[in-house]
C-alpha cells in the first residue's frame, strides 16, 4: 500500500475528493516527513497549526459538497519569492527580512481558488540568484542540490510534498530538479503569469513547478495557465486541456542535440542519454540527430547579459543602500548590469530575437527536441549551484521545457533528460514526455529517506 506522503497531486485530490483521504492526515502525513528530514534545510517558513487549520477548513467544505477545485485539499509548497499576504516573503535575503506582502501572487491566487494549502516556503538561493542556499541534497550531502529552486526541488524529492514552484531565469527549476530526481516543468514564456514574484530578469523570468510524474506537472499547469492584466507579458490565448492531451499521442519523433550538449557533458552522461535514446527508439520513437542554429554560440553570453542588466535595474535602489547586506555572487551580478552600456544590452537584445526565431524553427522540425538535463550529475562542490549551460538555451528563447529522471550514475546520484517543444506547445511537450515516461518507467528516491 502506498504511504500517504508518496502520492502524487493528482492521487491526493482523488482520494480527497472521494473521500478515502482527509485534508488533514495528508497535512499530517507530509509535516511529519518535513520534521523528520529537517536537516534537509529545505523550508524557511512554515507554520503547522496554520496549515492544519486550513486542511480542516478544505474537509469541512468537502463534507458540506463544496470545494470542487481541481487541487481542493492539496499542500503545495512555494519558493520564497512568491508574494504571501501576511505570510513573510523574503527572498532569503536580509535586504527583505522583513518583507511581508499586502497581497498574493497570480499564482497564489489560483492556487487557492483551485482548493490548494499552501504549506510552506521553500528556501531558494539569495533573491533567486547564484549564492548557494544552505538546503542539503539528500542523495548525498557533499553535492549542490543546484539552485535558485534548491528547496522546492529538495522538498519534492523527500517526499515533504506533491508539488513545490520555483522560478527559472536560466536553469533554476530544471537543473535542481534533475539533480535531485524530479520532474521539473518550465512552460512557454507568457503561459504563466509572474505578477507577484520577486524579479530577477523581467524579460527571462519564468515560473515552474517541480512534481514527481508528467501527469501531476500538466495538472498543475491546467490550474496555472492563463490570462493576467497584471503580468504585460501574460498571453491571452484560451487555455488547452492538457491532462485529456497526455494519453492522446504515440511514439514521437525526437531531434537529438549532441554537437554541444555532448561537447559539455561528461563521458557518462553521453553514454546514458545514448541509451535512454536506444529505450525510446526500441519503444517505437524516431530519433534523428539535429544540428543547433549558428545564432546558438552567443545566446547564452547574451542572456547574462541581459539578466545582469534587469537585475540591476530592479536592485539599484536597495543595493545603493544595502550592498553589504547582498552575497558576493548577486553583488558581481549588479555590478556587472549597472557597469553595462545601453548598446551592449540593445544589441544582445537583437541577437536574442535572431536565436528565438531559430530555437522556434528547430523545435518545428520535430515532435520534441531531447538532450541531457545536465552536463554531469550534482557536483560536489558547495561553493556553486552547478551549471545552467544546457537549460539557459531554453529559457533565453521561452521555448517549454522538461526534465524527466532517468536513472543514476556510478555515483548514486540522478540523471535525466531535458524535452523541449515548440512555443505554447505544452499540450505536445507534456504529451511526449509522459509517452517516453511510460517507456523508462524510473521513480527516483534518495536513500535513507
Amino acid at each position: 500500500m502506498t504511504e500517504i506522503h508518496e502520492l502524487g497531486v493528482a492521487k491526493s485530490a482523488k482520494k480527497i475528493r472521494e473521500g478515502s483521504l482527509s485534508s488533514v492526515e495528508l497535512a499530517e502525513a507530509l509535516l511529519t516527513r518535513i520534521e523528520a528530514h529537517s536537516e534537509l534545510k529545505a523550508w524557511v517558513y512554515l507554520d503547522r497549526d496554520a496549515v492544519l487549520a486550513a486542511a480542516e477548513t478544505c474537509d469541512v467544505a468537502h463534507r458540506k459538497g463544496e470545494g470542487k477545485g481541481a487541487l481542493h485539499g492539496v499542500p503545495v509548497a512555494l519558493k520564497d519569492i512568491y508574494c504571501t499576504a501576511g505570510i513573510p516573503t523574503t527572498a532569503c535575503s536580509k535586504v527583505y527580512a522583513n518583507h511581508v506582502p499586502n497581497e498574493d501572487a497570480t499564482s497564489v491566487v489560483r492556487l487557492k481558488a483551485a482548493g490548494a494549502i499552501i504549506l510552506g516556503k521553500t528556501v531558494t538561493t539569495e533573491f533567486a540568484c547564484s549564492d548557494p542556499s544552505p538546503t542539503i541534497n539528500p542523495w548525498n550531502a557533499a553535492h549542490t542540490p543546484g539552485g535558485s529552486s534548491s528547496g522546492s526541488a529538495v522538498a519534492v524529492a523527500a517526499r515533504h510534498c506533491a508539488v513545490a514552484f520555483g522560478s527559472q531565469t536560466r536553469g533554476s527549476v530544471l537543473r535542481p530538479a534533475a539533480y535531485n530526481g524530479v520532474v521539473g516543468l518550465k512552460p512557454t514564456f507568457g503561459r504563466v503569469s509572474r505578477r507577484g514574484v520577486i524579479p530577477v530578469s523581467w524579460s527571462l523570468d519564468h515560473v515552474g513547478w517541480m512534481t514527481r510524474s508528467v501527469e501531476d506537472a500538466a495538472l498543475v499547469l491546467q490550474v496555472m495557465a492563463g490570462a493576467d492584466s497584471g503580468d504585460p507579458v501574460c498571453v491571452t490565448d484560451a487555455v488547452p486541456d492538457y491532462l485529456t492531451a497526455l494519453d492522446q499521442g504515440s511514439a514521437p519523433r525526437i531531434g537529438l542535440l549532441k554537437d554541444f550538449f555532448f561537447d559539455n557533458a561528461d563521458v557518462e552522461t553521453r553514454e546514458h542519454i545514448e541509451s535512454v535514446s536506444a529505450v525510446l527508439a526500441g519503444a517505437g520513437a524516431e530519433v534523428v540527430t539535429l544540428s543547433l542554429p549558428g545564432s546558438f554560440a552567443e545566446s547564452m553570453e547574451d542572456q547574462v547579459v541581459i539578466m545582469a542588466v534587469e537585475a540591476a535595474t530592479f536592485h539599484e535602489s536597495m543595493y545603493r543602500q544595502q550592498a553589504n547586506d547582498y552575497g558576493p555572487m548577486l553583488r558581481d551580478l549588479i555590478e556587472r548590469g549597472l557597469a553595462t552600456d545601453g548598446l551592449t544590452y540593445s544589441r544582445a537584445l537583437e541577437r536574442r530575437l535572431a536565436f528565438t526565431a531559430d530555437a522556434r524553427r528547430l523545435a518545428a522540425a520535430v515532435d520534441v527536441l531531447m538532450t541531457p538535463s545536465t552536463p554531469t550529475p550534482a557536483l560536489a562542490d558547495l561553493t556553486n549551484t552547478g551549471d545552467t549551460l544546457f537549460q539557459g538555451p531554453w529559457t533565453a528563447c521561452g521555448l517549454p521545457t522538461i526534465t524527466l529522471p532517468t536513472g543514476l550514475a556510478a555515483s548514486g546520484l540522478p540523471l535525466g533528460i531535458q524535452l523541449a517543444a515548440g512555443s505554447f506547445d505544452e499540450s505536445g511537450l507534456l504529451r511526449h514526455a509522459h509517452w517516453c515516461e511510460r517507456q523508462l518507467n524510473i521513480r527516483l528516491l534518495p536513500p535513507g529517506i
